[in-house]
């Protein structure tokens, strides 16, 4: 191949790896089942429908606002979840200890003594939604589970020891699926 199509070539894997964020673990397996007894919502979008941009890599990036219901009175914790199925399990944000009373998530904010892991894009936090160009929407699933106990775990869980934890001691689940596409 000659020297002007290989760095062509280049910029293109380039250009998708940074746009997707890589960097940091995808989750090997699915998300945890859980009994859905949690409703989720957004104030920003509904079920099903379009992220906005504000949201997105397309705008600012702020995490999204999200608030839910239904979390069981046994609950010893809740954990936030959320990635895209379309992207190989693309992990884009985790929210450990977060209150078992805590009712929301401001947009760009994490509640009082809850713990962020690092996502796929080797950050700790929120990473927006960003799929390559002229792919089909993805869809994002925002997932808060409730447990029956503290899941002792810290920033430095992988993707896959958050979902064994979950899997070990989730009483309830709760999910919204939003879609981006550039």
């Amino acid at each position: 191949m000659d020297p002007v199509r290989r760095l062509g070539l280049w910029l293109v894997v380039a250009t998708t790896v940074s746009a997707c964020g890589g960097g940091g673990e995808k989750a090997k397996t699915p998300l945890p089942t859980a009994p859905a007894g949690i409703t989720m919502e957004s104030s920003a979008f509904a079920a099903g429908k379009t992220i906005p941009d504000r949201f997105t890599c397309s705008g600012a990036g702020d995490s999204p606002p999200l608030s839910w219901s239904g979390v069981p009175k046994r609950a010893r914790e809740l954990t936030l979840v959320v990635e895209d199925p379309d992207a190989g399990r693309f992990l884009h944000w985790t929210v450990l200890r977060i209150a078992p009373s805590t009712t929301r998530i401001e947009q760009a904010g994490v509640p009082a003594g809850a713990v962020e892991t690092e996502n796929s894009a080797g950050k700790s936090g929120w990473t927006p939604p960003c799929p390559p160009k002229g792919d089909t929407p993805h869809h994002y699933v925002f997932a808060i589970y409730a447990t029956d106990a503290p899941l002792g775990l810290g920033e430095d869980a992988t993707p896959d020891q958050v979902r064994k934890a979950l899997d070990e001691h989730a009483l309830a689940r709760g999910e919204l699926v939003g879609t981006f596409g550039r």
